[in-house]
Parts: C-alpha cells; sequence; structure tokens
C-alpha cells in the first residue's frame, strides 16, 4: 500500500508539473517513470536519500523544481552499490565501465543524442571524462536520467532549467582556481548553452534560472542548518548505513563494522567547511539569510564532531575490550541486543552505575553534546538506540577535557599503531574495570538465561 500511494504521489507531481508548464501529459508513460523513480528511490540501502526526501527537496510551489527532485537522487552508486538494472540500458549508450570506475565514452562512441549534449553542456562534462562519485557522478547520470524520461513530454529549454537544478545539488565544492563559486562557472555554462541551443534566453531569465537551482541546491542540504542539533544528528545516523552497508544487519554487524561507520562521518565532518555547504547567487539568499545559514551549520558541525568523538571513543573501548574474545565480535555480544516490544533482554547500561558528572562542564557546547549523549537524539534509527548511555558514563567520568587527548590513542588503535591492551593501558582503569564488570554481567545474565530453558526441559541434554 505505501508503495502504491508513493507512486501516486510522485505521478500526481509529474502530471501537474508537466501541465503547469505547459507540456504534453502521456499517462501511461508517466505512470511508467513513477515507477522508475520510486522503485529505485525504495532501494534496500536507501534511508535517508528516499522518497520522502525527493518531494521534500521539491516543494509545491514551482514546477522546475518538483521534476528536478525528483530526478536528483535517482542514481547514487555509493548507496546501491552500483546502478539500478531499471536504469542502467538509459545510460549505457553514454557512459561505460573502465576498471571498476563509470566514464563518459569518447567521442567517436556517443550517439547523436540532443539530450545527451544538453546536459553535458549544463555540467561541463566532455567525452572520455572519468566520472567521481564526489564530483557529480550522480547527479551528472540522474540529470540523464531526467533529460531522456522527459524529452517526450517538455521543451529542451525547460528541461535545461531542470537539469540545471540537478546540477546545483552537487554538493561541497570549492571556488575554481580562479576563484568563482561553483554556482557562478553553472551560469556560464548556461549562457553557452543558452546560445548554442537556441534556447531564447534574456540575460534575466538565465540569472532567474541559476536562483532557482539555488533555491532547490540549498533545500536539499537544508539540515545541515537545522536549529535543532537533534534534528542534525537524526539525519546523520539515517545517512551511515547508506555508505556502511553491514549496519543493516540488526544485531550481529561487529563492533568494528560500527565504529569504522562512525569514523567515516568524522573524517567528513572533519573535512567539511560549512561555508560549502550552501550556495548564494545574486543574494539568492540574501546575505543575513545565508550568514544564518553558515553560522547554524557551523555548529551544528562542531556539535556533531564532538559528539561523535565521544562515540569513538567509547567504541575504542568496547573493541579494544572484545579483542580478548576474538577479531570480529559483534556489538550485541558486547552492548546487548537492540531492545524489542515484548522481547526483554538485558543490556550493558543495565550494569552501569548512574554516575554524576565528575568534571564540571565549560561551554555550552559540552551541555548540549552530553544531554544529546544522555537525552538522546530526538528518533531511534533501525541499527542503535538514540541515547549513548556507555558514551555518558564515559564522558562523566573522564570529563571533556580528556576527549581530545584520548580521541588520538583511540585513533592509534585503530590504525594498529598500538595494540589494543596499550589502549585500555591509557584509559582510566575504573572506568574500564566498570564497563569489563558491565559485559561480564551481561555474560551472566545469558547464562542465567539459557539455565531457566534448561530447567523447563530437563530431558534435553
Amino acid at each position: 500500500m505505501e508503495l502504491f500511494v508513493e507512486q501516486k504521489r510522485c505521478l500526481d507531481c509529474l502530471v501537474s508539473s508537466i501541465e503547469q508548464l505547459g507540456g504534453r501529459v502521456d499517462l501511461p508513460k508517466l505512470e511508467q517513470i513513477a515507477e522508475l523513480i520510486i522503485q529505485t528511490m525504495r532501494g534496500p540501502w536507501r534511508y535517508f536519500h528516499t522518497s520522502e526526501h525527493i518531494f521534500e527537496v521539491g516543494g509545491s510551489v514551482d514546477p522546475i523544481e518538483v521534476l528536478a527532485a525528483l530526478f536528483h537522487d535517482l542514481v547514487y552508486v555509493q548507496v546501491d552499490q552500483g546502478v539500478s538494472f531499471n536504469i542502467s540500458s538509459a545510460l549505457s549508450p553514454f557512459v561505460k565501465e573502465v576498471r571498476s570506475q563509470l566514464v563518459i565514452r569518447d567521442e567517436t562512441e556517443l550517439p547523436d543524442d540532443p539530450m545527451y549534449q544538453l546536459v553535458a553542456s549544463v555540467f561541463g562534462f566532455i567525452p572520455g571524462k572519468a566520472l567521481s562519485p564526489f564530483a557529480g557522478q550522480n547527479e551528472f547520470l540522474s540529470g540523464v536520467i531526467a533529460a531522456k524520461s522527459l524529452e517526450p513530454f517538455l521543451p529542451a529549454s525547460t528541461i535545461a532549467e531542470i537539469v540545471a537544478c540537478i546540477e546545483a545539488t552537487i554538493p561541497f565544492r570549492p571556488a575554481s582556481p580562479r576563484g568563482l563559486s561553483a554556482i557562478e562557472l553553472l551560469h556560464q555554462r548556461l549562457v553557452s548553452a543558452n546560445r548554442d541551443f537556441n534556447f531564447g534566453w534574456s540575460d534575466a531569465q538565465t540569472i532567474e534560472i541559476v536562483k532557482r537551482a539555488v533555491r532547490l541546491a540549498n533545500r536539499d542540504v537544508e539540515n545541515f542548518a537545522s536549529p535543532n542539533s537533534s534534528n542534525f544528528l537524526d539525519n546523520t545516523w539515517n545517512l551511515m548505513p547508506e555508505t556502511n552497508h553491514e549496519l543493516t544487519n540488526v544485531n550481529s554487524y561487529t563492533v568494528g563494522g560500527y565504529r569504522r561507520s562512525l569514523q567515516k562521518m568524522e573524517g567528513f565532518l572533519n573535512f567539511l567547511k560549512p561555508e560549502l555547504v550552501f550556495q548564494q547567487f545574486m543574494q539568492e539568499p540574501d546575505d543575513e539569510a545565508y550568514a544564518n545559514l553558515i553560522a547554524r551549520t557551523r555548529k551544528n558541525i562542531a556539535v556533531a564532531k564532538l559528539y561523535l568523538g565521544i562515540k569513538l571513543i567509547t567504541i575504542a573501548l568496547l573493541e579494544a575490550l572484545s579483542y580478548r574474545l576474538g577479531r570480529d565480535i559483534p556489538l550485541s555480544t558486547m552492548m546487548g541486543e537492540l531492545r524489542a516490544p515484548g522481547f526483554p533482554t538485558s543490556v550493558l547500561e543495565d550494569y552501569l552505575p548512574n554516575k554524576q558528572i565528575a568534571y564540571p562542564l565549560e561551554s555550552q557546547l559540552q551541555r548540549e553534546v552530553l544531554d544529546l549523549l544522555e537525552i538522546g537524539r530526538n528518533q531511534e534509527s533501525p541499527y542503535d538506540i538514540k541515547n549513548s548511555p556507555v558514551s555518558t558514563f564515559i564522558i562523566k567520568s573522564i570529563g571533556f577535557a580528556e576527549t581530545e587527548n584520548f580521541l588520538k590513542r583511540a585513533h592509534e588503535f585503530f590504525a594498529g599503531h598500538i595494540s589494543s591492551e596499550e589502549f585500555l593501558s591509557y584509559c582510566d582503569p575504573d572506568v574500564i574495570d566498570t564497563i569489563t564488570s558491565g559485559v561480564m554481567k551481561l555474560f551472566d545474565s545469558r547464562k542465567r538465561a539459557l539455565g531457566k530453558v534448561k530447567l523447563a526441559h530437563p530431558t534435553l541434554s
């Protein structure tokens, strides 16, 4: 039923947007496109880039934005572990795989296809170019699918406006060597495309096309500027299983697997500059609104980095302890399974003391992070609880001042520069003893549970 509802919603968006733009509506063909979009967005590893996301990004006001949003995440190679079978046939005339990398076909191989040429012009991509997941590969291929899908219904100039919106969603791009922003370079390419394809746009129209692209691109990343850092972390936790597929195996992913997912996210946030998240072009958005977006983004990234750092310290302790049992121990072995309604189970937090803060908090940032650890994010995720009782116990014991040095040692352990026992020797002995005792009590609770089964079936051997 949910699939049917989403496909109907997508179809309604396609039909109403094309009608508003004066295009031709062919209901059976648009039904096929709606099915293609929703089936792809409901892929098994889609947790954040889902059907709901494309509806949110598109809004309901501008038909160009609505259509661009429907297609903008259709290809997501690193999430889907390749290109969906349902759309690969439409891309194969233009792209090939060379040594596990997607490459635009050479000029002699490319068909004479006006829609493909339009998309390549808007993106500035040339024949033979190797595509990168971090430099527009997904957006480019999504743009090709959008152009080819909409070709029977809309004029080329309108499709170019849609493709411009999709191009603008390529995230986190620094200025060019000449000091031009990604959106300024897009404007230059649209000026050229207007000339080469005879679209007939005025200078003012071209500027408005770019401004619309900025609006859609900023909406795509608006969670970075959420007024509530807990909402930002909720989205971060939804993003992690998209590129760390081990996390989808609830209660069986390993300590190391969970740690690697945290490391990836921490590495990304340490690299990310707040100024690269949102875009601005000719006062869209205006200076005050843009500055507020950047300020909120900077604050959310700071919260997330400290939060992830403490989570990494916690998982480092658990991973080092797990090495006393083996090298690929499920996290549920060390912490207990995620609790499910109607199925009581013991977890590590049951055996940790309710500790008072040993060191006073020194900033609002520390207070906010402690609340996020102790009280939790806004939402549970399918693979993790929203609060962090073990992390809360650790940070209340050692204080925030120790986290930087502690985290450096954790990264040395992750990299294999120090052994698990060397890392544990660096840690507060009382913390290690308490967590170790908690894990042992968790094991004892499992022994008692097994004993009950034995008593209930005395004839079993």
